[in-house]
């Protein structure tokens, strides 16, 4: 089924995680120890994110270093089949700009389509760790709405080789990110919410949130939306902090705000334990209230702290 799909049938609101590739060397059964905690809560689906490579230096024998390309997590198309054939729960993979080719977008596409993988989340991706901006691969897209218009048009049929005989449609159902706080690039709001909507009026189905701490920023981003004339499911994105350090990692890796009441319990609390059960009282309230607000789905980026994720959800 479709996320869209999950949404019109649901009488209520519906739960949905998003995990990570394991690090390169770890079996699939990390992806079952990480997920076994959270099914007891039939999630509707279940994103997986997609990682592009990341440049290296290795040193090598003759005390030069040679320049190489490794990718840490990768398997996000393998884990996606694996997650449908295990749990049998609708799986979405991430599809990124940073790092593919549009030929190897679409062998990644062709491939998830045989897998009967039905639903994507489209985004950019970050620039690299030792880059300060983006930069696509050659050959690549440069933007998000770019790489939806490739998946858009072998909806319709239409591949990168255009003599293609006999083809078949592919059905995707797409989603993309939205910034209840803004993204980090853009000038503004409003130039960010015009970028959003050109993306909507491309053909995307649903947006899934940046995660946020403060549940106003997302109805004053749902309001903005809507003024804007965006439609579509607008999915919160939530996520429990867990440890002292992540009140410096978060603002500066996610450009999300951490409202000074949950700062000053955070910072009150002695060990990490402590933080923990602050993370997940604030969570729960955050769930509860958007719940009451009618949210089509609660997604969960789990990351690493399932059996937190796992109190919040059960506690709701």
């Amino acid at each position: 089924m479709t996320v869209i799909e999950h949404i019109n049938q649901a009488k209520d609101t519906i739960i949905s995680f998003e995990i990570l590739p394991p690090l390169k060397g770890k079996g699939i059964t990390a992806i079952y120890e990480h997920l076994d905690p959270l099914m007891e809560f039939k999630p509707s689906f279940i994103n997986v994110t997609y990682h592009r490579s990341e440049t290296m230096f290795k040193k090598k024998p003759d005390g030069t270093f040679e320049k190489v390309e490794v990718r840490k997590r990768p398997g996000t198309v393998a884990i996606c089949a694996a997650i449908m054939n295990h749990y049998k729960v609708d799986a979405v993979p991430h599809l990124i700009c940073g790092g593919f080719t549009k030929n190897e977008t679409e062998d990644a596409l062709i491939d998830l389509n045989f897998l009967g993988v039905d639903n994507l989340l489209i985004i950019r991706g970050d620039a690299p760790k030792n880059e300060a901006f983006f930069e696509p691969e050659p050959g690549g897209h440069r933007y998000a709405i770019d790489l939806m218009k490739q998946v858009a048009s072998m909806n319709n049929g239409i591949y990168l080789e255009e003599d293609l005989k006999g083809v078949v449609k592919t059905k995707f159902c797409i989603g993309i990110a939205g910034y209840p706080e803004k993204h980090f690039e853009a000038p503004n709001m409003e130039t960010d919410l015009s970028f959003l909507k050109a993306k909507v009026d491309s053909g995307a189905e649903y947006i899934i949130t940046q995660m946020f701490f403060d549940n106003q920023k997302y109805f004053d981003f749902v309001k903005r939306c809507r003024d804007a004339g965006i439609t579509i499911p607008i999915i919160p994105g939530l996520k429990p902090i867990t440890t002292k350090k992540q009140l410096t990692v978060i603002p500066r890796t996610f450009y999300v705000d951490i409202p000074s009441d949950l700062a000053n319990e955070i910072i009150k609390c002695k060990i990490d334990d402590e933080v923990a059960q602050v993370g997940t009282e604030w969570l729960t309230e955050q769930s509860r209230e958007l719940k009451k607000f009618g949210v089509p789905v609660l997604h969960y980026y789990t990351l690493g702290k399932p059996r937190v994720i796992a109190n919040v959800v059960r506690s709701i």
